[in-house]
C-alpha cells in the first residue's frame, strides 16, 4: 500500500456492502472497517480456507488485495465473488466489482476476461464515464500500441526494496519521495513513513549524495510530490494533515493528505504553510506547477470530485497566494482516479488514471498542448503514452525535462527493487516525416521529375530528392518544433518556397502539396490574360470605381504583357455580383470599366486603340448567386471579376 492509493480508499471503504457474519468473520471486518488490511487478511484468509463463503467476506477479500496490488490474489477472491450463485443469479453486488474485478484482469494481462468483466459492469451503470470512454473504445489496445514508444528505461540504482516514487528536479538535485529511513513503520503497508529525499546527477549520468531533502520539511508522517517554482524558490509538496506538531483528523478518524507551501530563504526551505484550501474532511496532494509559474494543478478528494480523486487547477497569484480550485471537469475526470499531474514546459499535460481503457493499474495518459486548450475552450485529445512506460500494473508521476530530453515515471511493475521503483528513460527523438506531392497549378498534372529540396532555419539543406512517377516526396526524421524551408523546382515552373513549422508531437506526419506555375505560358486569341498569367482577383471599394493599390500591381502585369506583345490587342470585360439591383450594377461595372482602361492607357503608355471594354453588370455569374439567392462572400466574390480577353496577337 501506497500514498497513491490513499484516494481510492477513502471511497471505497464508505461504500462497502455489509453482509458481516457472526464469529471471525465479524471480528475481522471490523478490524477491516478500523483500516488494518494487513492484519485482518489473515483471518479472513483463514475463513475463506476452510470452505465458508459469503458474499461479504470474497468482497472484503477482494478488496484487501486489490488494494494493495496484490492482483494475482485480488483476481481469485474476486472471481470466487463472482461465482457465487447469489451473484450471478441476482446481480446483487455494487457493480464497481465488476470494475475492479476487470482492472485486476489487466494486471495479469488477461484483457479478452477483463473486456467481459468490463462489459458486465457497463451494463451495469447509467451515465458512468469509465463505461462510456469502454465502450467508445473497442480496439484501445490497437491505440494504445500505436502509441507506444522503442526506448529503454533503467531502474535507477538508488531505489530501495520499499517505495521510491515521484520525481521532480531542483537545479541538478533529484528530489523524489522514499520509505527508506527508519522509525515508526506506517500500518497500511508495513513499511517506514514517506520522506523527501535528493540525490545529485552528475555529469556522466551517475548519481551521488544520496541524503533527505530537508529536515524542515520532512516530519515523522508522509511526506511526498513536491513541485517546484520556475525561479526554484517556492515549493509545493504534499503531507499528512500535520502542522505545528498536531497530526489532525477528520469526523471518521482518517488524516488526510494536504498540500504544503514552502519558500527558499538562505538557501533554506522555510517559513512552511498549509495552503488555503485545505481540509480536515477530504485531500489535496501530488502538486505540478506550469513554466509559467502561474497555474497549479493538483489531485483531490473535495466535494464536487466526479471520483475517487479528480484533477484540480488554481491560479497562482503574483503575490504567491493562490485562488479558488476549480475542477478540470469530466472531459478528464473519471468516476475512478486522475492523480499525479505533470505539466510539460510545451504545456502539455501528462496524468495517471485508472479510469480510462488502459494496460492495467494506474497507467499514465497525455493532452498535447493542454494550457492553450484551456485557455481557448478547445476539446481535449486525450491519449494512452503506451508502452514500455505503461504496465499491466500501476504506472504513475510521469516527469519529463525537455532540455536534457530525460524523463522519469514510477512503476510497481515486476521486475523492480521493491514496491514503487522510479525508473528513467530517454525522450525519444523527433522523426517527423513531411510528405508532399507537386503538381501543376493549372492542369493538376503530376510533375515527375520535379526537385524538391529541405533546409533548415539556419539555410543549411537538410535533404534533397527529385521525385518519380509519383511526384511524392518524402523528408524523414525532421526535428520537433523547428522552423524548416522547402523550395521546389522544375523546368519551365516557376520555383516555390514554403516554411513549415514542425510540431511537438513525434510521431506527426506532416503533410504539405505543392502546386507550381507554369514559368511560361501559351497565349494566342481568346486567351483571359486573367487566368493566363494567374492575375490576383482586381478589388474596388465597396461602390466605388477608383483604382486600389493592390489592383495596381495587378494591372501592372497587363501592362507587362501589352509591351511584350505590341500587336496585342485585348478587351477588358468588367462584371459585378447580384446584390444591388441590374442598372445599379451594369453603371458601376461600366465606371470601373472604364477606370480600368484608362490606368492601361496613361499608366502603362498604351495605345487606346489596342484596348476595348465594357461593364456587364450581373449579367454574366459565374454560379448559382442570383438576385434572391443566398450565397457567401466567397462565392459573391467570384463574380466581382475583371477579364482581359486577347482579340488579336
Amino acid at each position: 500500500m501506497k500514498i497513491k492509493h490513499i484516494f481510492i480508499l477513502f471511497i471505497s471503504i464508505v461504500s462497502i456492502n455489509c453482509y458481516a457474519q457472526k464469529g471471525s468473520i465479524s471480528r475481522g471486518a471490523e478490524s477491516y472497517n478500523d483500516f488494518s488490511y494487513v492484519k485482518t487478511t489473515d483471518i479472513l484468509l483463514d475463513v475463506a480456507n476452510n470452505g465458508y463463503k459469503s458474499v461479504d467476506l470474497f468482497q472484503k477479500l477482494g478488496n484487501s488485495f486489490y488494494f494493495n496490488n496484490k492482483m494475482d490474489d485480488a483476481v481469485k477472491w474476486y472471481g470466487e465473488l463472482m461465482s457465487l450463485d447469489e451473484v450471478k443469479q441476482n446481480n446483487i453486488i455494487d457493480p464497481e466489482y465488476y470494475y475492479r474485478y476487470a482492472q485486476a484482469l489487466k494486471a495479469k494481462e488477461n484483457y479478452e476476461e477483463s473486456d467481459k468483466w468490463m462489459k458486465k459492469f457497463s451494463a451495469s451503470v447509467e451515465n458512468d464515464k469509465r463505461a462510456k470512454v469502454f465502450e467508445s473504445s473497442p480496439n484501445y489496445l490497437e491505440g494504445i500500441g500505436l502509441n507506444s514508444e522503442d526506448i529503454e528505461i533503467v531502474n535507477l540504482p538508488f531505489n530501495t526494496k520499499h517505495s521510491d516514487f515521484g520525481v521532480s528536479i531542483l537545479e541538478n538535485q533529484l528530489v523524489f519521495s522514499s520509505a527508506q529511513g527508519k522509525g515508526k513503520n506506517y500500518i497500511w503497508n508495513n513499511q517506514p513513513f514517506l520522506e523527501l529525499y535528493s540525490v545529485l546527477k552528475k555529469e556522466d549520468g551517475s548519481y551521488d549524495g544520496l541524503k533527505k531533502f530537508n529536515e524542515n520539511v520532512n516530519t515523522r508522517y508522509h511526506e511526498s510530490s513536491v513541485a517546484f517554482s520556475p525561479d526554484g524558490n517556492t515549493m509545493y509538496f504534499t503531507r499528512n494533515n500535520f502542522f505545528k506538531n498536531r497530526l489532525k483528523r477528520d469526523k471518521s478518524g482518517v488524516n488526510r493528505l494536504q498540500l504544503y507551501r514552502a519558500k527558499k530563504v538562505d538557501n533554506s526551505w522555510q517559513d512552511i504553510k498549509p495552503v488555503h484550501f485545505n481540509s480536515e474532511s477530504y485531500s489535496v496532494a501530488h502538486p505540478t506547477i506550469n513554466a509559467k509559474g502561474d497555474k497549479l494543478i493538483f489531485a483531490s478528494d473535495m466535494p464536487g470530485s466526479s471520483g475517487s480523486s479528480d484533477l484540480y487547477i488554481t491560479v497562482i497569484n503574483s503575490d504567491g497566494t493562490l485562488g479558488t480550485p476549480q475542477n478540470l471537469g469530466l472531459s478528464i475526470n473519471t468516476e475512478a482516479q486522475e492523480t499525479f499531474p505533470f505539466i510539460n514546459a510545451n504545456g502539455d499535460l501528462y496524468f495517471s488514471s485508472n479510469g480510462y481503457p488502459g494496460l492495467g493499474g494506474l497507467d499514465i495518459y497525455r493532452i498535447k498542448d493542454f494550457e492553450n486548450k484551456l485557455k481557448n475552450n478547445e476539446d481535449y485529445n486525450l491519449e494512452n503514452i503506451g508502452k514500455p512506460i505503461n504496465s499491466s500494473l500501476d504506472d504513475f508521476a510521469y516527469y519529463e525535462d525537455l532540455k536534457t530530453k530525460e524523463g522519469y515515471f514510477s512503476s510497481n511493475r515486476k521486475g523492480g527493487k521493491g514496491d514503487d521503483d522510479i525508473y528513467w528513460f530517454k525522450l525519444p527523438e523527433c522523426a517527423q516525416q513531411l510528405t508532399g506531392v507537386i503538381t501543376d497549378a493549372k492542369t493538376n498534372q503530376l510533375l515527375n521529375g520535379a526537385k524538391a529540396s529541405l533546409f533548415d532555419d539556419k539555410g543549411s539543406i537538410v535533404d534533397e530528392q527529385i521525385l518519380g512517377e509519383d511526384a511524392t516526396y518524402n523528408f524523414n526524421s525532421l526535428s520537433c518544433d523547428r522552423e524548416y524551408l522547402v523550395r521546389v523546382s522544375n523546368e519551365s515552373y516557376e520555383t516555390l518556397e514554403q516554411r513549415v513549422l514542425s510540431t511537438s508531437d513525434r510521431k506527426e506526419k506532416l503533410v504539405l502539396n505543392v502546386t507550381l506555375q507554369k514559368e511560361e505560358v501559351i497565349i494566342t486569341k481568346g486567351t483571359n490574360l486573367k487566368d493566363a498569367i494567374n492575375l490576383n482577383p482586381i478589388y474596388f471599394d465597396l461602390d466605388k470605381s477608383f483604382i486600389r493599390s493592390d489592383a495596381e500591381v495587378e494591372l501592372q502585369k497587363i501592362i507587362s504583357v501589352l509591351r511584350k506583345y505590341p500587336n496585342m490587342i485585348i478587351d477588358v470585360r468588367s462584371h459585378t455580383d447580384s446584390r444591388a439591383t441590374k442598372n445599379y450594377n451594369k453603371e458601376l461595372s461600366q465606371k470601373r470599366n472604364i477606370t480600368t482602361i484608362n490606368y492601361l492607357v496613361k499608366k502603362g503608355n498604351i495605345n487606346a486603340n489596342r484596348i476595348s471594354g465594357k461593364g456587364y453588370g450581373e449579367s454574366e455569374l459565374l454560379n448559382k448567386c442570383f438576385d434572391g439567392v443566398k450565397c457567401s462572400e466567397e462565392e459573391h466574390q467570384l463574380n466581382r471579376r475583371s477579364d482581359f480577353i486577347i482579340v488579336k496577337m
